[in-house]
């Protein structure tokens, strides 16, 4: 069986949202999704580049986030035809593994628990394909790198690129 690893943060969990939303409340901005079209928010206000990272790393932070659309739905029914992993970089954010780990069970139950990977370099994934949001994590990698669109990487051309879920489903389920 073919395998599948996905990652968590901006392709089946939405931080983006809530971290835009926190930063806009505590240092009194209007930064909108639109404003950060192939930039990071920390490229938007890099004056504030350790905040921004600080607001991240709070412990709690990933453990309420919005599941993306239909994701839960596509991945169910891809775990009926391939090995399906979550990889997550985590040890970026140390702070954040238990968080994403209770999220994880929450709202991917049906997936076993040893398929979720926390890690920090992707190219140690041992699998077919590598469904992220950031490039980087192609690097190394030795199946093929599917990109999830999300607003920092609208200009990325290099991979293949899904929009959303039901791009994920038709790409693998044809």
């Amino acid at each position: 069986m073919e395998r599948i690893a996905i990652d968590m943060d901006d392709v089946i969990a939405d931080p983006l949202s809530k971290h835009l939303a926190l930063f806009n409340k505590r240092y009194n901005e209007n930064i909108s999704i639109k404003d950060l079209e192939g930039k990071y928010l920390t490229e938007v206000r890099p004056e504030l580049h350790q905040e921004i990272l600080d607001i991240l790393a709070e412990p709690t932070f990933f453990r309420d986030l919005d599941i993306i659309a239909d994701s839960q739905e596509v991945i169910k029914e891809l775990s009926q035809h391939y090995e399906v992993f979550i990889a997550t970089a985590a040890m970026e954010l140390p702070s954040s593994f238990t968080s994403k780990y209770e999220w994880l069970k929450e709202h991917f139950s049906f997936l076993n628990e040893r398929n979720f990977i926390f890690c920090g370099d992707k190219s140690i994934i041992k699998a077919d394909y590598l469904i992220d949001d950031s490039p980087r994590n192609f690097m190394g990698f030795e199946g093929q790198g599917i990109l999830f669109t999300n607003p920092y990487n609208l200009h990325v051309t290099d991979y293949v690129r899904v929009n959303n879920w039901q791009e994920v489903r038709e790409f693998f389920l044809k």
